[in-house]
């Protein structure tokens, strides 16, 4: 098996490809209905997948708004740099290749007589399904919170209008103030997502409120590219970033939304803007269908994608347990295509074949300083995508600035490749 270093995983991240190592089917007779619920990464990497890969399927892609905005690139947004609109993408060039594009929620997934449920009533058949929905939060988890004051301390943690929020609050913040962010223990959604948070409202207060504090309240203590994430702040940002992990600060027994405090096992924090971002969860379409099982993820055949505890029903995404690759954009994507080639072979009847799968994780230190992090990953002995060991990894700590620099616009041009594959 061929081994990919870092710099390959990289560019091929960049120009971005799904299932690296499969080949494209043969037309199928006949046409069979795949369904995909969730317009996110991983549904319109599936359903744009599906219909390069097998003309002849009808494909539907059930998605609950008519655009999307991305949660990569949405901490620009909240730091002022980029528009909400140049992260927000409707499903146009998915319906022009053929994709029959279905605005409104999924309530219900009944596996056993194979319908999606919508809002409405109707009931959506299909031969096999897909489901990439993301996330929910927990709000109950955190006394004093909940949805209802999730205004007054926005997560922004699914981009849109939280996000715009989150960014005017920033901006309001009076001078020498205190911004608390208060990040949830492991696995969420985009891990190292919270310290990229803290980096760019970093640079946004360096401009614009220079004695700004921001206190990051960990429910862990480490998070990926740690030793990258310090090393930046005491360059670009000496003194305005304290991280307090979950060893010093003992996790957050209460919230008040009202006196903008975090109180966790050993001291009270108090901002004059807090971000709040929950435990999370897959969400209730999927756990009431039981395909968390015991759990509050969905357990998947990981070579596969389908569900062990419904036949037919693939699951991808934050929502799926899917071994090393983290919860990502990138990794719902590459997981799209891959399943979308899965499901082509099932359709067929024909065995699929088994793919490598890659992850690359961009983060903006500052708009131009980038970091980055990628994997490589396979499906093992065991049946678990594990990281194929001596592939990927990390930026090096001590670079120059201008490999920085090219690292922030090789996160751009991703981002750029990715989004017009998926929605150009």
């Amino acid at each position: 098996m061929k081994r990919f270093s870092r710099r390959e995983t990289l560019a091929i991240s960049s120009s971005f490809v799904t299932g690296s190592l499969l080949a494209a089917p043969a037309k199928a007779q006949g046409r069979p209905r795949l369904v995909i619920v969730g317009g996110g990464f991983g549904g319109a990497s599936a359903a744009r997948t599906l219909r390069q890969i097998e003309p002849d399927f009808d494909v539907m892609l059930i998605t609950d708004a008519a655009k999307f905005s991305t949660c990569p690139f949405s901490n620009m947004v909240i730091a002022g740099e980029r528009p909400l609109e140049a992260i927000t993408f409707g499903y146009d060039g998915l319906a022009a290749r053929g994709v029959q594009i279905v605005i409104g929620r999924a309530t219900e997934l009944d596996p056993s007589a194979q319908v999606v449920v919508m809002e409405d009533g109707t009931k959506v058949a299909y031969d096999r399904v897909i489901v990439s929905p993301g996330i929910e939060m927990k709000y109950d988890d955190i006394p004093g919170y909940g949805a209802a004051q999730q205004d007054r301390m926005p997560h922004a943690w699914k981009a849109g209008a939280q996000t715009l929020l989150l960014r005017d609050q920033i901006a309001a913040m009076p001078q020498g103030g205190t911004f608390v962010m208060s990040v949830p223990n492991n696995p969420y959604r985009c891990p190292p997502g919270p310290y990229e948070r803290a980096s760019l409202v970093a640079h946004h207060f360096k401009k614009t409120n220079p004695t700004a504090k921001i206190i990051i309240i960990d429910g862990k203590d480490t998070f990926s590219k740690q030793a990258l994430f310090t090393e930046a702040w005491d360059q670009l940002y000496p003194g305005m970033i304290t991280h307090v992990p979950f060893s010093d600060n003992g996790g957050v027994t209460a919230v008040d939304a009202g006196a903008l405090t975090v109180t966790t096992a050993f001291e009270t924090f108090a901002g004059d803007v807090v971000n709040l971002i929950p435990p999370q969860r897959a969400p209730q379409l999927l756990l009431q269908a039981g395909l968390g099982g015991d759990g509050e993820w969905c357990p998947i055949d990981q070579a596969t994608f389908e569900s062990p505890f419904a036949p037919g029903v693939h699951v991808l995404g934050d929502a799926a347990i899917v071994g090393d690759m983290p919860k990502s954009g990138f990794s719902a994507s590459v997981q799209g295509g891959v399943c979308a080639h899965v499901v082509a072979a099932l359709l067929r009847g024909e065995q699929p074949q088994k793919g490598v799968l890659l992850n690359t994780c961009y983060s903006l230190v500052g708009p131009e300083y980038g970091i980055s992090v990628a994997g490589v990953y396979r499906v093992n002995a065991e049946g678990r995508l594990k990281s194929v060991e001596g592939t990927g990894g990390t930026s090096p700590t001590g670079a120059s600035e201008d490999f920085r620099g090219s690292e922030a616009a090789y996160a751009k041009s991703w981002y750029a490749n990715l989004t017009t594959f998926l929605f150009g």
